[in-house]
């Protein structure tokens, strides 16, 4: 797989969502992606999200979250219980680049794959740890999943409407985000690595602190102000109008980003003064004084067909945009322009539609021509690449050190 980060190898330790979505995007980009999994069962993940259907509507084995979180790697099954297994796994660790765990803190130092002892053999590691609260802390040792992070962030104290209970950002945002973060650190200290130090070093990401980071523009609003952010839901809290409208048929979603911009739509909508009214000429004044402002665009846009109010907003500039299921957005022209549905063979489901990366080089495509693999695919495959001969390779599966 050609790519910006061929040159590098990444052990994966990890399970679930956030580790997996790092070591994907890592292999995304080129690099060559060993996924370590348990002998029985494998990572967690294959066991979650919806059976993946092949084109007859027949199962195929094959979980939905798995194929969205692992493409690009190779899958070895090691028990790490076993003296054995423990040792494949240092003698991997120790030509890698870099290792992506989320195993609970001191899990892997009882054996003996901690970064203090592992940064012996290989001293240029980088070494990404991704918890729940991190390496240090009173809840360092608690384990936790996404709506955990979400609630105790803050970030379900913005979610939903008013009126109601807080609402569930619909994906794993805690586990994404992190995982987004640990891309970022890891890149990060392999520059530094090589540009700098010689040296690899240990990083820790905590769900419970990227999510806080990722929302800190909501966060600075009580820094600012000493007042705490309230559920709106699909309304903005710094700007208006910023949020979604009935039309006569269907919602639209309005999103004003300046005074110039709002002075057109409010011509556009025949609300003649308003721009000019000082209640609403700035963004500021919106923002207070939105309990009169919006019931006058909403009655406004109460009448009129979605579609054609999108396009003419569209051809004024004013950016507005459907409320599309996944079903709408995959098939918008955008969407297929931008090539953001591809597939790939895979063993067990066949020919599999998946979501591709969307970062786009100039040079090298970060595009992934493995599928996500069985467990322990590649076993056999990468014990070879470390020396192990046929017959002590027969050896540890007879043992079950290796599956």
């Amino acid at each position: 797989m050609a790519g910006c980060l061929d040159h590098i190898r990444v052990i994966d330790l990890s399970r679930v969502f956030a580790g997996p979505w790092a070591g994907q995007m890592l292999a995304d980009f080129g690099a060559d992606v060993i996924k370590l999994e348990h002998v029985k069962g494998g990572d967690d993940v294959r066991r979650m999200g919806v059976p993946h259907l092949n084109a007859d509507g027949a199962p195929t084995g094959e979980t939905s979250s798995f194929l969205a979180m692992n493409r690009g790697k190779r899958s070895v099954a090691l028990d790490l219980k076993s003296p054995e297994g423990r040792e494949i796994a240092r003698e991997l660790i120790e030509n890698a680049d870099v290792l992506i765990e989320n195993f609970k803190t001191g899990t892997l130092a009882r054996m003996g794959l901690d970064y203090e002892t592992v940064a012996r053999l290989n001293p240029r590691l980088v070494y990404c740890s991704i918890t729940g609260f991190g390496q240090t802390g009173p809840m360092a040792h608690l384990p936790g999943y996404d709506p955990i992070f979400q609630a105790m962030s803050g970030l379900l104290s913005i979610t939903g409407s008013s009126e109601d209970e807080p609402a569930l950002v619909g994906y794993s945002i805690s586990d994404i985000t992190a995982g987004q973060y640990a891309v970022a650190a890891i890149l990060a200290a392999l520059n530094h690595r090589d540009a700098v130090s010689g040296e690899g070093q240990f990083i820790d990401i905590a769900l419970l602190d990227t999510q806080i980071h990722a929302a800190s523009h909501m966060a600075m609003n009580y820094l600012s102000s000493g007042k705490l952010p309230r559920r709106n839901g699909t309304a903005s809290q710094i700007t208006c109008p910023w949020q979604a409208f009935d039309c006569a048929d269907r919602p639209i979603m309005i999103a004003i980003g300046n005074d110039p911009q709002f002075r057109r739509f409010a011509d556009y909508l025949g609300l003649e003064g308003v721009a000019d009214d000082e209640r609403y000429a700035t963004n500021l004044a919106r923002v207070q004084n939105a309990d009169t402002l919006v019931p006058l665009i909403a009655e406004k846009l109460a009448a009129r067909n979605a579609d054609a109010t999108y396009a003419e907003l569209e051809a004024i500039g004013i950016p507005a945009g459907p409320l599309n299921s996944f079903e709408d957005t995959l098939q918008m022209p955008q969407v297929k322009a931008r090539e953001l549905v591809r597939q790939l063979d895979h063993p067990n489901a066949g020919r599999v539609n998946y979501i591709a990366n969307p970062v786009r080089f100039s040079g090298d495509q970060a595009t992934a021509t493995r599928p996500p693999p069985l467990l322990a695919e590649h076993t056999d495959e990468v014990l070879r690449e470390i020396g192990l001969t046929e017959e002590r390779i027969a050896e540890l599966r007879g043992t079950g050190a290796i599956a």
